[in-house]
């Protein structure tokens, strides 16, 4: 019998696999588990159009994140900051706060955990920023963070 896997299984096959296995192991075991579906036309048919959306869906936050990457290099984030009398920021500039401020100055949405700061900003002044986008794309944000 063929099956559509809908999940890995070991020794067996990988998620989205057309594989022949054996009618009583399909039967007994794969379809009441629902780690795989029975192969008719349908359910080929239906798979593909997954998959397809899948990879069009792929491309387009693929785009989005070199888009977001290129505009970084022209903006600078702004961050204001409260400091004691010698230049020490009280606490540090974090990952949040450079995501709120690119969001609000910007327009731009870049989760938190994809912001990679390098040591920890406790002081006033200029800096870089790297961040991830994923799909092997990173990008600088210019950061400047000036007293409150």
């Amino acid at each position: 019998m063929k099956v559509i896997f809908q999940q890995d299984v070991k020794g067996q096959g990988k998620k989205g696999e057309l594989k022949e296995v054996s009618e009583g192991y399909a039967r007994n075991y794969l379809l009441p588990r629902k780690l795989a579906t029975e192969a008719t036309k349908d359910n080929i048919n239906a798979f593909t159009q997954k998959e397809k959306a899948k990879r069009a869906q792929e491309l387009r936050d693929r785009q989005l994140a070199e888009e977001n990457a290129a505009r970084l290099k022209d903006i600078v984030v702004t961050i204001r900051a409260r400091a004691g009398s010698n230049g020490k920021l009280f606490g540090s500039v974090t990952s949040q706060e450079i995501a709120e401020a690119l969001a609000e100055q910007h327009g731009i949405n870049i989760e938190k955990n994809r912001i990679v700061q390098g040591e920890p900003i406790k002081s006033f002044g200029s800096y870089e920023v790297k961040c991830k986008f994923g799909f092997g794309i990173d990008g600088t944000l210019n950061l400047l963070v000036i007293e409150k």
